[in-house]
């Protein structure tokens, strides 16, 4: 099936213009070839061509000519001009790429390097096309990817995320939990020339120490115990794609230290392996606590930090931009209309005064679950009210205080912190009803922690 990218083709020797036009057509892309600059200039406004493949010098308009004014004048700052050059010419190339060529080949011309360099820049043009579709989204209704918010904080989260999806740079990715942090990594890998790859998350809290480095870097047979054949890592599974690594800063010192290596050196090696292997992927990081206090306390590296922290996104709570609430709610509901079938209609006054009052502790993953449930709840075309919250859901800033004899728990003088410890953990999963994700966030610790804790606790804590 022929392609829907145009390649202009701009050079003065006839053979040479012929050669190139009959090798790119057979890639499968459309051509249209120009003899001189200022033909190609002619044609290039009349055929909005994707790509332009055109030699330096050549007479009239030479290629950086052409350049010039397809960059200043011309389709659109979208199309990427790709330089020809004679074996002297490298100097004025290499100048040409600061004023915005895509890249340059020295002829006589690399068959196979041309069609990488095509490629790429067919797959650059779509990513800044669907950037801007996703800008125009974002100016008309508050909405980047999976994303929705008009507040400022918002709109600046937004202006970040557009400036450095494109690029290859890794980003750390901080905020309380529930606050849509892998929201923001798909979004950047969404808006990113690596779409068409993979987008692989790991949460490094819910993996065991001992099987961590397998899940990352991957095993051979053999490797340890259980290891009955070999297992692609996460860094093999996001192969040219993106790499989420959630929870950072509960990964195990030693993997840290393996993972910062694969930073610098953009190579790997899976567990029982004699040879390492290259790999292109774009780390993301994240992480629910304070960065600067996880370094200080030794729970995260201080180099892997500033290797990670290149860009900083720190998504804020929802109580922080409520203003931002009713646009979620709404765009929560018609994903629950999609997901299960249903039709309400809308979010009623009463359930959105609800809402707006909640404190939200569990941020916009509570906002996502809260109206989820309500949706299940809601008769078709009708609209969400205050009778599908959830109950004893708060009007005024939360759920109510429970009482002496609803959720209390009684500290006897004599009683150790262990214990007390221990009998607080215990009674909130009774409260969240053994929802452990729940309790972890309500004690304010770290999911992996939460589950250390039961361990010790043994069998009265798991069931």
């Amino acid at each position: 099936m022929e392609s829907t990218v145009k390649v202009l083709i701009v050079e003065d020797e006839p053979n040479a213009r012929t050669g190139l036009a009959e090798l790119i057509s057979g890639w499968g892309y459309r051509t249209e070839t120009a003899q001189d600059g200022l033909e190609g200039w002619e044609k290039a406004l009349q055929w909005d061509p994707a790509i332009v493949v055109t030699d330096l010098k050549m007479p009239r308009l030479d290629g950086a000519g052409l350049l010039e004014k397809l960059k200043q004048e011309g389709p659109g700052a979208n199309v990427a001009v790709v330089l020809l050059t004679a074996m002297g010419s490298i100097r004025v190339a290499v100048e040409a790429m600061k004023l915005g060529a895509y890249d340059f080949l020295q002829k006589p011309v690399d068959a196979t390097r041309l069609k990488t360099i095509l490629a790429n820049a067919a797959r650059q043009r779509d990513t800044a096309i669907e950037l801007e579709v996703a800008r125009r989204r974002l100016r008309e209704s508050g909405v980047l990817g999976s994303l929705v918010g008009s507040s400022r904080q918002m709109r600046e989260i937004f202006a970040l995320i557009e400036q450095i999806a494109p690029s290859n740079v890794p980003v750390l990715i901080t905020g309380e939990s529930g606050t849509g942090k892998e929201l923001v990594a798909r979004t950047l890998h969404d808006l990113s020339p690596r779409k068409p790859r993979q987008f692989v998350a790991v949460n490094c809290a819910a993996i065991p120490e001992t099987l961590i480095e397998s899940e990352i870097f991957g095993h051979e047979k053999g490797a340890f115990t259980g290891a009955a054949e070999r297992r692609a890592g996460c860094f093999e599974l996001a192969s040219e794609g993106t790499l989420l690594l959630d929870e950072i800063a509960e990964m195990p010192a030693g993997t840290q230290a393996k993972l910062l290596r694969v930073l610098e050196e953009r190579k790997f090696r899976r567990l029982g392996a004699r040879t390492e292997q290259e790999v292109d992927v774009r780390v993301l990081a994240a992480t629910n606590q304070e960065p600067s206090k996880a370094v200080a306390e030794g729970r995260l590296r201080a180099d892997l930090f500033y290797r990670l922290n290149v860009f900083n996104i720190h998504m804020p709570p929802l109580r922080d931009h409520m203003d931002d609430l009713p646009a979620m709610a709404e765009a929560i509901l018609a994903q629950m209309n999609q997901k299960h079938g249903r039709r309400v209609a809308g979010l009623g006054q009463t359930m959105l005064d609800r809402l707006m009052a909640h404190h939200w502790p569990g941020n916009a993953r509570e906002l996502r679950n809260t109206i989820e449930r309500a949706v299940i709840l809601c008769p078709e075309g009708s609209l969400l009210d205050a009778r599908h919250l959830p109950p004893g859901f708060g009007a005024e800033g939360g759920p109510p205080a429970p009482g002496p004899a609803e959720g209390a728990i009684s500290l006897q003088v004599g009683m150790t912190v262990d214990e007390a410890e221990r009998l607080l953990i215990l009674r909130t999963l009774e409260a969240t009803g053994q929802n452990k994700t729940r309790a972890a966030e309500i004690l304010g610790v770290s999911l992996k922690t939460l589950h250390n804790k039961l361990k010790l606790y043994g069998a009265a804590g798991e069931n």
